[in-house]
């Protein structure tokens, strides 16, 4: 299992949904230049990823690595967090 392979993805992104019981929505933001203007745009696309301890929260920014298929919509596992969400205290 900690074994890893050469070709596996790797990807950051910001967690913008923890509803579901060891899943989190996370947010990947990448610059793609445009074909003809060659003026560079924000892309965005949200992969869902396993969480297993359910440790992650929205905002969090964290790590997420390709795996096998977990579920019908899961190809992703969260690798690690790599900054938590600041909080607001009221």
């Amino acid at each position: 299992m900690s074994e890893k392979k050469a070709n596996q993805k790797q990807f950051v992104g910001v967690v913008v949904s923890d509803k579901m019981d060891k899943t989190v929505v996370v947010m990947v933001e990448r610059l793609a230049q445009h074909s003809l203007y060659k003026k560079y745009i924000k892309r965005r696309k949200k992969f869902m990823a396993h969480d297993e301890e359910n440790a992650c929260r929205i905002g969090d920014k964290v790590l997420i690595e390709e795996t096998r298929p977990l579920s019908r919509h899961k190809r992703w596992r969260v690798r690690q967090i790599l900054e938590r969400a600041k909080v607001l205290d009221k």
